[in-house]
Order: structure tokens, then sequence, then C-alpha cells
């Protein structure tokens, strides 16, 4: 176990400083000039020099580079250039938004797609597996963003039982938890059912049903545990693109979570606040994906990690 933690440790950190010097270079292509974005369209010649000067932007990429190397090893990530206030600080006023945005879809996605998936692989010829199918096939083909400005017409325009956009209380929750866990709901069904009809025929489930167990024992004990293996990497990976930014879903509902940030500091050209939320999301995305590697072992004890 110290191997594999030690392991993952080092692809941790290189996993960090690969995607910190891809979002460096990637920002630093953006067009505009982030000086333009703070002194206006016409700033004086001063002006701009010592607003580069101050921010370092009149210094070479490599110099650049290497002053953000350096911090991205001091765990830094700098101030933000429009409003000079640290870049973590922003960060951790946004990101609980997207938590809660985040959890409540996952978790409404699993109530919904639990009961369908399995029920669609123990009953394959009904219309258990008709329905769920076919559920998950309309979440899957309607994009988000188009999903999320259906929703906004009817419960919004039309009956005016919902805000269409913003924060502020559960009402502004709802339609964009809802689009979410539409999308959500659609894969994780599929993907319950793919893994639990593979386990229903193994030859474990037939030496069970001739021990004399029944249905529920045989299910619970047995053909759930062995599929949650694939379930839980999928629900892994699911909730940390959740956490990491659900970006045109936010902006759709204009919710103020990291996603919005994001499309805020690209517009306004704010380097460090682009890569510094970049990077955010990429250790919670990795993260997340550790954890789901140390739960295989409490999912399935045959499970070992191996450290090479």
């Amino acid at each position: 176990m110290k191997a594999f933690l030690l392991k993952k440790t080092v692809t941790f950190f290189f996993s960090l400083w690969a995607a910190g010097s891809l979002v460096f270079l990637l920002a630093h292509t953006i067009p505009g000039d982030p000086v333009v974005a703070l002194l206006g369209k016409m700033p004086s010649s001063e002006d701009v020099m010592r607003l580069n000067r101050s921010l370092k932007l009149d210094q070479p990429l490599a110099e650049q580079y290497a002053h953000f190397a350096k911090k991205l090893f001091l765990l830094d990530l700098g101030e933000s250039i429009i409003d000079r206030k640290p870049v973590v600080n922003t960060i951790m006023k946004y990101f609980p938004n997207t938590a809660i945005l985040a959890v409540t879809a996952m978790l409404m996605s699993i109530l919904i797609s639990f009961p369908l998936g399995i029920l669609a692989a123990l009953k394959k010829d009904s219309v258990w597996n008709t329905i769920s199918m076919v559920i998950s096939a309309i979440g899957l083909a309607v994009p988000g963003f188009l999903l999320g400005i259906f929703l906004i017409i009817i419960f919004s325009v039309r009956l005016k039982f919902l805000p269409i956009s913003g924060s502020g209380g559960f009402t502004y929750l709802v339609l964009p938890a809802a689009t979410l866990t539409i999308s959500l709901s659609a894969s994780l069904t599929r993907i319950i059912h793919a893994a639990v009809s593979g386990e229903i025929g193994q030859p474990y489930v037939i030496l069970a049903k001739s021990k004399g167990l029944s249905e529920f024992q045989i299910f619970f004990r047995h053909i759930l545990k062995n599929a949650m293996v694939p379930i839980t990497t999928i629900m892994g990976l699911q909730l940390g693109a959740l956490l990491s930014g659900t970006i045109v879903i936010e902006n759709v509902f204009s919710w103020p979570g990291i996603g919005t940030l994001l499309i805020t500091a690209i517009r306004q050209r704010d380097i460090p606040m682009i890569q510094g939320v970049a990077l955010f999301m990429t250790a919670l995305y990795l993260l997340l994906n550790l954890l789901v590697d140390l739960s295989y072992p409490f999912i399935d004890p045959r499970i070992r990690h191996d450290p090479f």
C-alpha cells in the first residue's frame, strides 16, 4: 500500500505540473491584452509600460514560465490581474456553489439510475428495460445546454414556477441540478445495466442458486457487490467532472460556481485566475480518482493494489 501511495503521489504532482504547464501556454495564446482589459481601449504608453512591468508581462515567456513554475512548486496560485485578490480566496468563494450543485445532481442521478439500471438488467424482456433504455438514450442524445434552455422555457418562462438564473435559495438550484441529473442518469443507468447484466450470467450465480440462496441474497450479496467496481469507477469520474466545474450549465443558469469564474477569467484574459482555476480542477479530479482507487479493496477484497 505504501508503494502504491508513493506512486500515486508522484503521478499526482507530475500531472499537476504537466496540466499547469499546458494551461500556462494556452493562457498566453488567448487573443487580447489583459492590460487593455484593465486600462481600457486607449491607455497611454506610460500606463501600459508601468502595468506590464508590475504584472511581469514585459518579461520573455521563458522567464514568465520560470516565475509561474516557482509559484506552482510553492502551491501559490498568485493574484488576479483584475481585482488583485489572491486566486485561492476567489476560488474558495465560488467553489461551494459548484459543490452544492454537483453533489445534489449526483445524489439525484443515483436515486434514479440504480432502480432503472437494476430493473432493466433483472427484467430484460419487460417494459422496465424498454423504459430505462429509452430514457437513457434521450438523456445522452440531448446536449446539456439545450436541455437547460428547454427547462427554462417550460418552468421559468411559460409556467413561471422557478427562477431563470442566479442563486439565492433552493428554487434557484432546481433547474441546473435537474439538467445535470438527466445527463448523468442517462450514462449511469447504462453502466449499471451493463455491469449487473454481465454478473448475472456468471457461474457463481448458478452455484448460489444450486445452494438454495434466495434471489434477494444472490443479488445483494454477490451480483451487486461484484458489479459495484465498474459502477464506482464511473461515479467517481462523473463526480470529479462535476466538481471540477460544470462550466456549460453554470453559464446557462448564471450559477456562480467555478465554471462561471473560469469563463469570466477567460473573457477578461485574467491569466493567473485561468491558471489557478484549471489547476484547482485538475487537483480535485486527481484526488477523487485516487479515492476511487483506494475504495476498490473495500468493495472487492480480491483486489490488491499492485505497486508497479
